[in-house]
């Protein structure tokens, strides 16, 4: 089949590469010259891993191209996927912008029969929105004949850092539909795109577009309130002495709640938690509802933020100058680059205003936390002047009188304390995501101090 994407961000670049894998033609578009002109010189704007190789591949196989032309890109697919940025705007809301940017830009060049898919995480009733769009484009240049479409949501289900994976071996495909004849055509068309992914069983659900658009959102929902919750129960943990790490395990073997986002630590950051569940309370908001839980969600989870830099101040004190601390870990999570709301990011903002020095060290994410860190800081750059980036993690000890890790990179978790502790002025480790078993830290000779886990702290 022939498919156009509009956009090659994170879920563009990812859903276009892997349609195009399975043998379709893929034509991504975007309007931002130097990304397009970074992709068809064989670079990757984004760190995933895999999608560098598979985009060479089908690049060389010509199944996949890139441009910036959107006549060419709409003429070009049976399909055309929305997959654009929704950033959060001022007041919580997706800002749907550049959704609907795209849906008036399809509604100018289309010329037979589209279907046109949302991919973005947009909110309940964006399809209706985009519809308009289009349709309000056909009537103003009049409509050739044969022109039409039909608006499917299929939101995306992809973990940044496992995305290609999730992709291939989706747990579901979520399509929503109209209960019209023009609908139904669309669902044909985007079952028989999906046919590779049902052959060992049925992965797809159909439902109206509404109740798929709000599927997206009720799922990350559901775990960034998991998240939540796990966090507010490891900061009881540590004042009644109990260890979080031992409850997850106890609660996690019930197969009603099983064991997946119960891990207690800094916060959830990235591109979708912290805007999706904003922008479910929005909608909550515009149609006279709160949603309480939620609410608390994020009100636990922006405090969560805070909970490693506490502990640094009541440890050291709220004056820290002359201090120097070792950092492992930028990015909100492991294998991605990715800073969006990372927690890492509240952490660096307290330690340098407050006087510290920071030495710091992420696998992949060094060059985009200058990037933003450049942004965060530009009323201080005095303070952005005591941050360092280490090429290895060792490095970034030498002596530092604790090191904070913030991300649970894979190389971070079986290190040679024997060789940290001589690096460091002091053995002392905060664990924001609890990498480490208190009992061999302590035994190695540190101080350690971790989220929930107090009751091992030495």
């Amino acid at each position: 089949m022939n498919i156009t994407i509009i956009g090659t961000g994170y879920v563009g670049l990812v859903t276009g590469t892997c349609l195009a894998d399975i043998g379709n033609s893929v034509c991504c578009l975007d309007i931002d010259p130097a990304k397009i002109a970074t992709l068809n010189s064989g670079g990757v704007p984004i760190h995933e891993p895999g999608l560098g190789a598979l985009i060479q591949s089908n690049v060389e196989a010509g199944r996949l191209r890139f441009t910036t032309d959107v006549a060419e890109a709409v003429a070009f697919g049976d399909i055309q996927f929305i997959a654009v940025g929704t950033p959060p705007d001022e007041d919580g809301s997706a800002d749907l912008q550049y959704v609907l940017a795209a849906a008036r830009n399809i509604g100018r060049f289309i010329s037979d029969f589209k279907v046109v898919v949302d991919k973005s995480t947009v909110p309940v009733g964006t399809a209706d929105k985009v519809r308009a769009a289009i349709q309000a484009e056909l009537d103003a240049r009049g409509a050739p004949q044969g022109a039409s479409f039909s608006v499917v949501s299929n939101p995306e289900f992809l973990k940044e850092g496992a995305a290609v994976d999730d992709f291939m071996r989706p747990d579901r495909i979520v399509l929503g539909v109209d209960a019209t004849a023009e609908g139904q055509r669309a669902l044909a068309l985007m079952r028989q795109l999906y046919l590779p992914f049902n052959r060992n069983h049925e992965r797809t659900r159909v439902m109206d577009v509404k109740s798929a658009e709000f599927t997206k959102y009720a799922a990350n929902a559901m775990l960034a309130t998991r998240i939540s919750f796990m966090n507010e129960l490891a900061n009881l943990a540590d004042q009644v002495g109990a260890d979080i790490e031992l409850v997850r395990q106890g609660i996690g073997s019930d197969p009603r709640i099983g064991y997946s986002f119960l891990y207690a630590g800094t916060g959830y950051g990235g591109s979708c938690f912290p805007k999706d569940v904003q922008a479910l309370v929005r909608t909550a908001g515009e149609h006279g509802q709160r949603l309480r839980v939620l609410e608390a969600v994020e009100a636990v989870n922006h405090d969560q933020k805070q909970v490693v830099v506490n502990k640094v101040l009541a440890r050291y004190g709220t004056n820290l100058t002359g201090r120097r601390f070792a950092l492992w870990g930028l990015a909100f999570k492991p294998n991605t680059d990715d800073m969006r709301d990372a927690p890492s990011r509240v952490l660096i903002q307290a330690l340098l205003r407050a006087g510290a020095s920071l030495h710091a060290h992420d696998p992949v994410a060094t060059a985009e936390a200058r990037r933003v860190l450049a942004l965060d800081f530009a009323d201080a750059p005095d303070c952005l002047a005591r941050i360092q980036f280490a090429d290895k993690p060792l490095d970034a000890l030498t002596g530092a009188e604790a090191l904070i890790i913030m991300t649970e990179w894979k190389p971070y978790r079986s290190p040679n304390f024997t060789a940290m502790k001589a690096a460091m002025a002091a053995p002392v480790i905060f664990d924001g995501r609890n990498v480490y078993e208190p009992e061999l830290v302590a035994a190695a000779g540190f101080q350690y101090h971790g989220i929930g886990r107090n009751s091992h702290a030495s």
